[in-house]
């Protein structure tokens, strides 16, 4: 049903995506504790877990703003990125939590009128071939 909804708002309006999450966790002033810990700080995608409540707002700042799509934070939830921190075992559960936060807040903005939607975010990663 998603999929046909989505279809059918691409055909009716252009369709605005959110902007960018790294800039507004920049903006969000947050400490290594956010993160985690020292080790993970900078792991932007860890935020899921330990600060899910600054990523859902995000979220939301961007659907109240007017987006009609959220892009899910996780731009480098690699294995591959997230190894960089030893979380590389940890990106199933980091990515679900992405997308369920996405979600929720999609949930919670949307209207019959104007529905809203989430799109995974896939960054490269920090290795060259």
């Amino acid at each position: 049903m998603q999929k046909s909804l989505l279809i059918e708002q691409l055909k009716s309006k252009i369709l605005i995506m959110d902007g960018a999450m790294g800039t507004m966790l920049q903006n969000a002033n947050l400490t290594p504790d956010d993160f985690g810990g020292e080790e993970y700080d900078g792991c932007n995608e860890n935020l899921n877990i330990t600060a899910p409540s600054v990523i859902k707002k995000i979220h939301l700042e961007y659907l109240k703003a007017g987006a009609d799509i959220v892009e899910t934070n996780t731009f480098g939830a690699t294995s591959i990125v997230l190894d960089e921190y030893d979380l590389g075992h940890k990106a199933y559960e980091i990515n679900k939590k992405a997308a369920l936060l996405a979600r929720k807040a999609v949930d919670q903005i949307s209207t019959s009128q104007w529905p809203r939607f989430v799109a995974g975010a896939m960054g490269p990663t920090t290795k060259t071939l």
